[in-house]
């Protein structure tokens, strides 16, 4: 039976009134407010109704104090996807809400100079950083932690150091599924563009390919993978030195921002996507439902990647300031193929190739 609310009206509700009405401490519902992992469920869900019930409202600057300890957290970025930064920012912010830390975003222009913005913010008074990809893979970001000693948790590294707190997806089985998708398809000419060198993940999923296509039995021409850079001009002259030189029926990109450059080559050409070519990309951004036709991709969870991210750097933060050293966590998050309309059974029929111009 559920507890009748006996406060006067215009009385203020403290999270005590909280705890005193879900039967638990007031540690537990802050735990809950700020959306912590370490609560049972059955917890979680009454602390809830009594919030709702008690139409609780936390003064987030109290929470700050309180249970961040004014905590400042510096995010870093240089990501040349607008549609991945956006996801990262989007769950960043909304975690950081909920936990009731401050972020401080800088964007770091080139290598060179990530040591000297990570100096420059650990001087500012930033408690730890994250560090999302390609900034995850730097080794100059990651020396310049190490020399200002602040916690780091990782966003999507290739491969997660031994050192360092990281969230991330398997790379590797991501793009096999992918491969393994269009094969099913019946596509056996698949077209690859790759990531940017500098950064492990391109080589795992360059990797997932390779396997997928070993396993069918098929071999990989040089024509057959194209150099990318995970932004959509790089992914445009990618696609058109394919279509030029191996004339694929499906091009796999990785990332979407190169898959929807392919598609817009794709339309160029008078090509129909996928009657023609079937075209596949990884992280499944907001862009990759607003083109036509939607694009198949692999869904790499970003905001929750980003959401954890936070949850993980706070609570090193925290072990640091009760002189508990806090163990290193690398969680591995799920990956999702979502599959649209993009990608179709191959066509029977040989796919148009560009017309030359009669010579005058």
């Amino acid at each position: 039976m559920a507890k009748k609310n006996t406060r006067r009206s215009g009385s203020v509700v403290t999270i005590h009134d909280v705890a005193r009405h879900a039967g638990v401490s007031p540690m537990t519902v802050s735990r809950v407010m700020n959306s912590e992992p370490n609560v049972r469920e059955e917890t979680r869900v009454r602390v809830t109704a009594s919030v709702k019930a008690l139409r609780y409202s936390p003064n987030m600057a109290a929470r700050s104090l309180a249970s961040a300890n004014g905590m400042h957290i510096g995010i870093f970025f240089r990501n040349p996807s607008a549609g991945y930064l956006t996801e990262l920012l989007l769950g960043s912010l909304d975690q950081s809400r909920r936990s009731g830390c401050q972020l401080v975003i800088e964007q770091c222009d080139g290598a060179e100079k990530d040591r000297e913005a990570i100096h420059r913010l650990a001087k500012g008074g930033i408690d730890g950083v994250i560090l999302p990809a390609p900034l995850c893979d730097s080794q100059e970001a990651l020396r310049g932690v190490a020399e200002v000693g602040i916690p780091a948790v990782l966003v999507a590294p290739g491969q997660p150091p031994p050192e360092h707190s990281a969230v991330h997806i398997n790379n590797f089985e991501a793009a096999r599924a992918m491969t393994r998708h269009l094969l099913a398809l019946g596509h056996t000419r698949i077209g690859f563009i790759n990531g940017h060198p500098a950064q492990a993940s391109s080589g795992q999923r360059f990797r997932g390919f390779i396997e997928a296509m070993t396993e069918a039995g098929l071999t990989i021409s040089p024509k057959q993978v194209t150099q990318g850079y995970f932004d959509y001009r790089s992914g445009l002259g990618a696609a058109e030195q394919l279509l030029s030189s191996y004339h694929p029926t499906a091009i796999f990109a990785s990332n979407d921002d190169m898959a929807l450059a392919a598609m817009a080559i794709a339309h160029r050409r008078g090509l129909d996507v996928p009657g023609d070519l079937a075209i596949a990309g990884i992280d499944d951004t907001p862009l990759a439902t607003t083109v036509w036709p939607e694009l198949t991709t692999i869904r790499q969870p970003i905001a929750d990647m980003a959401r954890e991210a936070v949850r993980l750097l706070i609570d090193q933060i925290r072990g640091r300031r009760s002189g508990t050293a806090p163990p290193v966590v690398h969680k591995l998050l799920k990956f999702t193929l979502v599959e649209r309309e993009s990608s179709g059974a191959v066509s029977q029929k040989p796919a148009p190739r560009r017309k030359r111009k009669a010579k005058s």
